[in-house]
């Protein structure tokens, strides 16, 4: 909206108020304004401030549009459309006296804040109003505008520099420490804007002078890292000459003005709306006359504020840049050590070199700051050691933290090593403590020699006593780590040791068909585990390992012991060994008598009663072979004697009564097999010829069995041939000789016919003596050799036989 048309809808803003007098006091009629003058009190939340200061005659009482409460002079009543006082310009004096407010014309709920210049010669050296009008604005108003010639950009005094640093100090002191603090936008407004240097420059100028500021700033612990950007946000902007370039001015007067006019935007930036939600001070409007009373008596009474001379502040401004200057070559030095240091290393040299840094800024520093004021040079003298001796700490903590990594791994590396040169991995006798204690004490004096050469000087205050506790404790674990990986190798010594005896003893004890067959494998299991822990505890005892930590040793040890003696026992307990032991008990009870001697089965033995009583004492050796069978009970042998996770009654067994059924059903087809076979050679053995056969015999063989008798060589016959067969029947051989004799009568009768088939197929001229035969008649075969024809092999032996037998038959003789 232009600002004429604005006026002519709104008559006045209400009229103007001056909130704070030339002798620092606050009128108490805020509130009546606010509520029946300005009428902003039932605005709630949506209303802003403004305010502006600037040098005395830098035109702020120009009109300027500002959507909020506003510090300004000339160039509020431009943009705001109000009636504040105007510097004459023939009187050149001060015209603006204390603070004065109003509110804006053509916006809706903005209050504008005039406040007096700065560098009046009204108030000459005595500037400590200044001081707090402006930390009064900055406080209760969400927008302040600073108003400077464009000739001012860069100075220090000129541009109120030191002004800005004492403000932002104390601002940040009384009311920073709140938990939501809000932020405020400092505008910058550059008048008179002539040159050719473009704004972005004079921003980028303005921007970094207030950064340096703000580093310079003291700052509460808590805020020690704060950001500018946390407080403040920047905006610039810049107007013409207005003599010089009059319309322009105005043109770029009206933009300004919509700025502050528009709504929304990205607030900090260089568009869009000046006044966001961020920059409020969430304080309603109806309370806002007794928060503005509240923070006037806050700043006025802070001591904080009283103006230094010009002495002290060209001491602080002087100092500032000496000590920048310092800082740039220790920095630079620091910076050669510092990537060798962040890799992880130790770097000998650092401290000699980091030090000798230190002392060259310091030294530099108070070579050309001593000649000023003595309080600012002692002041920024600490500032500067404190600067120079956080960074050097920094980085000697670093090393130091190297140090100790390296220290820690070393010990625990070389520990290992010497442990095992000295026998450790064999698991013989060995001073364990002597080894960990003289590389403990390597380690130890290698990390002394670098905390040593990283000794604060006199002035600085710091030490590495805690990283040397922090070293302490880490050897402490790592000791503790190797006495319990000497712990765990001794136990795993120890079981190797006796695991041998101890499968040999199971095997053994197994072996028999003893009824207890297990006494004696817990007797065997009970003396490995005696001899083993008093071993185990001479070896950790001298170790310096702990009784809790002995005990649990030789509970881990007796673990490891009896797996050795349930694994042996599960190997025992196999399907193929237990079928193995069940036989054996059945041959040696049926098939041997009691001297040990193979049976001979006479038709006078009990097989069945034999058989069954080797069978049930098998059978009566597979449950003892099922578990594992303790003298003691389970529970009471664990305690105390095992760990307290190890589950002892899951190792007795050994075969589930699933494979015990399994083995009983196979292990009873074998037994069966052996009695079938005992019952037929009984039979064989045994059985008897009937008489009258033999009477047969006798007759219808007596004339051969006279001529065999009479006959010397058939008599030599027949022994041999009855030698023989007697040696094949007993034996047993009949069965694999009727076999081979079968397999040599199919092997000749397969020659035979291949030497049939290659006579028949033979194609070569006949012999001389074929002239007689070419009078006879041909036969088949030869007929079809003249034709060429190739007989087909024979079918089988008994064809080719037939073939050659009528082959034979039909040729005549010779």
């Amino acid at each position: 909206m232009d600002l004429d048309k604005a006026r002519e809808t709104e008559s006045s803003g209400g009229g103007r108020l001056q909130l704070i007098d030339s002798e620092q006091q606050f009128t108490g009629r805020l509130a009546e304004y606010m509520q029946d003058r300005w009428r902003v009190s039932r605005a709630g939340f949506e209303y802003d401030v403004v305010a502006v200061f600037g040098s005395q005659s830098t035109g702020k009482k120009r009109p300027m549009l500002i959507h909020c409460w506003l510090i300004v002079g000339t160039l509020l009543n431009r943009l705001f459309g109000t009636q504040f006082d105007v510097m004459s310009e023939a009187a050149r004096q001060q015209t603006t006296r204390g603070i004065w407010a109003d509110r804006a014309v053509g916006m809706q709920s903005v209050v504008v804040l005039d406040v007096e210049g700065t560098d009046g010669r009204e108030r000459g050296e005595q500037q400590d109003f200044e001081r707090k009008s402006a930390l009064f604005s900055l406080a209760v108003a969400s927008v302040v505008v600073v108003n400077m010639w464009e000739n001012m950009v860069g100075l220090y005094n000129g541009a109120n520099m030191g002004l800005l640093k004492t403000v932002l100090e104390v601002h940040v002191q009384l009311f920073g420490s709140k938990e939501e603090h809000c932020k405020t936008l400092l505008f910058f407004v550059i008048r008179d804007h002539v040159s050719a240097a473009p704004l972005a420059s004079l921003a980028a100028t303005l921007a970094a002078d207030v950064d340096r500021i703000w580093a310079g700033v003291a700052k509460p612990a808590a805020l020690a890292s704060a950001e500018l950007g946390d407080f403040f946000d920047l905006r610039f902007a810049s107007l013409p000459h207005k003599q010089l370039q009059a319309e322009r001015f105005e043109r770029e007067a009206a933009a300004l003005r919509r700025q502050f006019a528009e709504r929304g935007g990205d607030g900090g930036g260089g568009g869009g709306g000046v006044f966001q939600a961020a920059y409020k001070r969430r304080v309603p409007a109806d309370g806002f006359a007794r928060y503005a009373a509240a923070v006037w008596e806050q700043v006025a009474s802070n001591r904080d504020l009283d103006l230094p001379t010009q002495q002290e502040l060209l001491a602080q401004f002087r100092c500032d840049e000496i000590a920048a200057a310092a800082l740039e070559p220790f920095r630079a030095a620091l910076g050669a050590l510092r990537p060798r240091v962040q890799e992880g290393g130790v770097v000998d040299a650092l401290g000699a070199d980091a030090l000798a840094a230190r002392a060259a800024a310091l030294a530099g520093f108070d070579a050309q700051a001593a000649r000023y004021h003595g309080g600012v040079y002692a002041r920024k003298r600490a500032a500067l050691a404190q600067a120079v001796d956080g960074d050097v700490r920094a980085l000697f903590e670093l090393q130091v933290k190297n140090a100790l990594a390296l220290c820690g791994d070393a010990f625990a590396r070389d520990a290992a090593r010497a442990l095992a040169d000295a026998g450790g991995d064999a698991g013989g006798d060995y001073a364990f403590a002597g080894v960990v204690a003289r590389v403990r004490a390597a380690a130890e004096v290698r990390f002394a020699r670098v905390a040593d050469a990283l000794a604060a000087p006199p002035d600085a205050a710091w030490d590495f006593a805690a990283e040397a506790r922090q070293l302490h404790a880490a050897l402490d674990g790592a000791t503790d780590r190797l006495r319990a990986a000497e712990a765990d190798r001794a136990v795993d010594a120890e079981a190797r040791r006796a695991r041998d005896a101890l499968a040999d003893a199971v095997a053994q004890h197994l072996g028999g068909d003893a009824p207890d067959v297990w006494r004696g494998v817990e007797d065997a299991f009970d003396a490995a585990c005696e001899g083993g822990a008093a071993r185990l505890r001479r070896r950790l005892g001298a170790a310096g390992v702990a009784r809790d930590a002995l005990d649990a040793a030789a509970r881990r040890l007796h673990a490891a012991l009896w797996d050795g003696v349930a694994h042996a026992a599960r190997d025992e307990a196999a399907d193929a060994a237990v079928l193995a032991r069940l036989r054996g008990v059945v041959d040696a009870r049926f098939r041997y008598d009691a001297a040990g001697l193979p049976r001979v089965w006479r038709p006078a033995d009990d097989i069945d009663a034999l058989f069954a009583g080797a069978r049930d004492a098998a059978l009566a050796l597979l449950p003892r072979l099922s578990r594992i069978a303790l003298t003691r009970d389970a529970h009471a042998r664990q305690a105390g004697f095992f760990p307290a996770d190890y589950d002892l009654e899951r190792s007795l067994a050994l075969i589930t009564p699933a494979r015990q059924r399994d083995l009983s059903r196979r292990f009873a087809r074998d037994a069966d097999a052996l009695f079938v076979e005992a019952k037929r050679a009984m039979v064989a053995t045994h059985g008897r010829v009937p008489p009258w056969v033999l009477a047969l015999l006798v007759l219808l063989g007596w004339n051969e069995a006279m001529a065999v008798l009479f006959n010397p060589l058939y008599l030599l016959l027949v022994a041999l041939v009855a030698g023989a067969a007697f040696v094949v029947h007993s034996l047993g051989l009949w069965r694999p000789l009727l076999r081979a004799a079968n397999r040599l009568a199919a092997t000749a009768g397969d020659h035979v016919h291949g030497l049939l088939v290659e006579a028949v197929n033979r194609t070569e001229p006949p012999p001389a003596s074929s002239a007689r035969r070419r009078s006879r008649p041909k036969s088949a075969a030869a007929t079809a050799a003249d034709d060429g024809i190739e007989l087909e092999p024979l079918g089988s032996d008994d064809v080719g036989s037939a073939s050659s037998a009528s082959s034979a038959s039909s040729s005549p003789p010779l």
